[in-house]
């Protein structure tokens, strides 16, 4: 692509790079003048305009931005995206319902980087996504690119983009009590907000069952639970593999997966497993509507993204998500 000022009888063809007020009408950069424009132009008294003009070979903007799409993106139907038309050299890729983005970012860093001016933005890898949320977007900076450096760039996306739809409709709900001369009373905002979490991703919650916080009841009610997602909310911390409820897990039949999580919030989560069915330890944080530790493994969970411990310990590097100096011992005591 050839780029730079021209005498405007000489600009018919080409790409204009600046927008004009001529008149009363605005002429839009990236419009391709065309004879009248020119003679409106020369009309006004505008003598040269910067303009853009293709090569052979060339791709404009726009054809870069849907080929490119298209790669990342071959069928959309399956991979739960839809790609928005063309305009101004972008193509937006959305999410067609709720779910994770599931991204490849090796292929998109191949992607990036074959030409500066061939570019591709996203969210963060399995990040949630509601119906019509902008997974990626496919950007072409320049008003045309070389047509083999836009293949370069397709074979290197290789369908790198997709939705991670839920594949748990439904969880159970277990909370227990603290048990003293006068049984502690159940707070349902833990149940309210692991509800919130899930209708985020169309999945319901089975009826709340409490039981007391003896590793006795709770392992009744983990065997009785037929949900293939049991969540586990305890009246107090667990802060030890040995707790009431990771050895509820256990003597219900099942075995600890994974105790602690290198995130803040949400560091006392623990994922189990009773035979088929996952059992997930809620931390304290998860009757807070806050992102926390929480957040990462439910939404991954239900849409059957697989969660194990060389996942989890992956996750320091970005796993601060708040700092909350209200809480009783706060992580700055120099600010007490």
């Amino acid at each position: 692509m050839k780029f730079g000022p021209v005498p405007v009888a000489e600009a018919a063809g080409t790409i204009l790079a600046h927008s004009l007020k001529v008149g009363g009408t605005r002429i839009r950069k990236g419009q391709m003048l065309d004879d009248r424009l020119v003679a409106m132009i020369q009309a006004s008294g505008v003598t040269r305009v910067t303009v853009a003009r293709l090569a052979p070979g060339d791709l404009d903007e726009n054809a870069a931005a849907v080929a490119l799409a298209a790669a990342l993106v071959p069928d959309p139907q399956a991979a739960g995206l839809r790609r928005t038309d063309p305009f101004t050299g972008r193509v937006n890729l959305l999410a067609r319902g709720p779910g994770l983005a599931r991204i490849d970012p090796a292929a998109i860093e191949r992607v990036n980087r074959v030409h500066p001016m061939i570019t591709v933005a996203t969210v963060p890898c399995w990040q949630r996504m509601d119906a019509d949320g902008m997974v990626a977007t496919v950007k072409i900076i320049a008003y045309a690119v070389p047509g083999r450096e836009v293949d370069r760039a397709c074979a290197a996306a290789s369908s790198a983009l997709g939705l991670q739809s839920p594949v748990i409709r439904r969880a159970a709900y277990i909370e227990t009590r603290i048990p003293g001369p006068e049984p502690s009373a159940v707070n349902d905002k833990g149940y309210r907000m692991m509800q919130a979490r899930l209708a985020r991703l169309g999945s319901g919650l089975g009826p709340a069952v409490t039981v007391a916080h003896r590793v006795k009841d709770l392992t009744r009610a983990l065997a009785a639970s037929r949900e293939e997602l049991i969540l586990v909310l305890t009246g107090s911390a667990t802060s030890d593999p040995a707790d009431v409820a990771p050895e509820a897990v256990r003597q219900a039949g099942g075995e600890l997966v994974h105790f602690g999580m290198p995130v803040d919030p949400g560091n006392l989560l623990f994922i189990g497993r009773i035979g088929t069915r996952l059992v997930i330890g809620l931390p304290g944080s998860a009757r807070s509507p806050a992102v926390s530790g929480v957040d990462w493994v439910l939404e991954r969970v239900v849409c059957g993204v697989p969660v194990g411990p060389a996942d989890i310990t992956s996750w320091g590097v970005g796993g601060l998500l708040k700092e909350i100096p209200t809480r009783p011992q706060p992580r700055r005591p120099d600010r007490n």
